[in-house]
């Protein structure tokens, strides 16, 4: 069964789960609904080894909404050169880089709507920025000086940006 097949399953487990028995307040087993749901697949699926899912819901500022989810195996995960990860990692390391792509889920699109914001550089600097984050793929350009997230970039950047608050 291919992995997307697996996530599709896992997907329709948690929503029956989600409409049987909804998560009462407080610290409880059920709080980890999506995370009991991911283990009864992995086991149905005999990844010993386990796995992970990401997954998330999401309207930004601009009344856009996005669904996405994904899921791996550890060992896949594991086996992987994490090498070819660095490059994206490195895109995502500058704080301006950061500060441009939180305004651009936030509705400023163009370079000229990014240069108006104060600390972010020059012109010449922003678009340096714009071309390392569009060369890792977490910017795409949409034309006339436009810039949008990928829809398939929105969830996992907001998960790295989660992740890296702390515990």
């Amino acid at each position: 069964m291919e992995l997307e097949e697996r996530v599709a399953e896992l997907e329709r487990r948690l929503a029956v789960l989600e409409g049987a028995h909804p998560a009462p307040p407080g610290p409880d087993e059920s709080d980890f609904w999506a995370l009991n749901g991911l283990k009864e697949q992995l086991s149905e699926l005999g990844a010993a080894d386990g796995g992970i899912l990401y997954t998330g819901s999401v309207r930004l500022p601009t009344g856009e909404e996005y669904a996405w989810q994904m899921g791996a195996l550890t060992e896949g995960l594991l086996e992987d050169d994490w090498t070819t990860a660095a490059e994206s990692f490195a895109a995502l390391g500058h704080p301006v880089r950061l500060r441009l792509l939180r305004e651009i889920l936030g509705g400023r699109r163009t370079a000229a709507e990014l240069a108006e914001l104060e600390e972010v550089g020059t012109t010449g600097q922003i678009y340096h920025h714009l071309r390392r984050l569009t060369g890792t793929g977490w910017l795409h350009a949409t034309g006339r000086g436009g810039y949008e997230v990928p829809p398939s970039r929105v969830v996992p950047l907001l998960v790295a940006v989660a992740t890296s608050r702390p515990q």
